[in-house]
């Protein structure tokens, strides 16, 4: 075979193999290719003990960390308590020192809640959260889908300046999502445990906000909320709307050990499980 039969034949071999990634690449990154994201919540670095230590915790979210960069999923979206005392400068700095080995193409969203902000946030709290973590709130389109984050600490404190704004601004972010696949939210505070008229209580948000908020998500068609706090895992519905709070990635309240929520997101619906630190997948599967 000459020299140029054989340049030929490689042309004509690069060229297939050209086209085969690109089809590839193609396929992987159209809006209607389902993907997943995964939602952890309360690693609460120092609640095992009481503030006394965080070795639990630290083990736990190592773990956890370790089994996010080998799942390497579109994002990851923490939904608070990530100390259990928000004056603990080691709790926070080993919070984001494990934080830090995401893979940093994974980009990382935050929610605060009540133990990072304390139970009544002020300008001074924060002022701290948002040096140390970033923004109180965030919204994005990801692959034909919006995704929103917000504040339900100044819900459930009553803040009316701040709680209006946010609820503005958040109302907006909504009404702007009209034409997204799927609304997806994130915060920390469940809006309900039970049902949507149940009493007001410590781990709810309060009945005249919530029917405030509740009457929001259905008029813009919100599809589905996660949220975290109650360190036990709870599976709702409100008309077409899912309510999900997951159970914790640090210490746990309930039966479900620790662990994380995969949430898979195809065109016209969503999935999702919650998987113990030990009984999570090798790679996330799709139909």
């Amino acid at each position: 075979m000459s020299l140029q039969e054989q340049r030929k034949i490689a042309i004509i071999c690069l060229e297939m193999i050209f086209f085969i990634a690109g089809s590839s690449f193609a396929q992987n990154t159209s809006p209607n290719s389902p993907w997943f994201f995964i939602q952890i919540t309360d690693p609460q670095f120092g609640m095992f003990d009481n503030n006394a230590s965080f070795e639990k915790e630290t083990k736990l979210y190592e773990a956890a960390v370790n089994k996010i960069n080998k799942l390497n999923p579109d994002f990851v979206v923490i939904t608070g308590d990530f100390v259990h005392e928000s004056n603990s400068d080691s709790q926070i700095n080993e919070f984001k020192r494990i934080t830090a080995k995401i893979n940093t193409e994974i980009p990382v969203y935050f929610t605060p809640g009540n133990h990072d902000l304390g139970q009544t946030p002020d300008k001074n709290s924060l002022k701290k959260y948002k040096k140390n973590y970033g923004e109180d709130k965030f919204s994005f389109e990801h692959k034909g889908s919006s995704i929103i984050g917000f504040n339900t600490s100044l819900i459930k404190a009553k803040l009316d300046k701040p709680e209006q704004k946010q609820f503005q601004w958040l109302t907006k972010k909504l009404k702007e999502s009209k034409d997204a696949n799927h609304i997806i939210l994130f915060c920390h505070y469940p809006f309900f445990n039970k049902t949507v008229d149940e009493p007001t209580g410590y781990s709810n948000i309060d009945q005249d906000y919530r029917e405030k908020y509740l009457t929001l998500f259905k008029e813009t068609k919100v599809n589905i909320l996660f949220s975290g706090h109650l360190h036990n895992n709870k599976l709702l519905r409100d008309g077409q709307m899912q309510y999900i709070t997951t159970s914790a990635v640090g210490k746990p309240l309930g039966l479900p050990p620790s662990g994380m929520r995969i949430v898979k997101i195809y065109r016209d619906k969503i999935e999702h499980a919650f998987f113990g630190l030990e009984e999570l997948p090798d790679s996330v599967q799709f139909e």
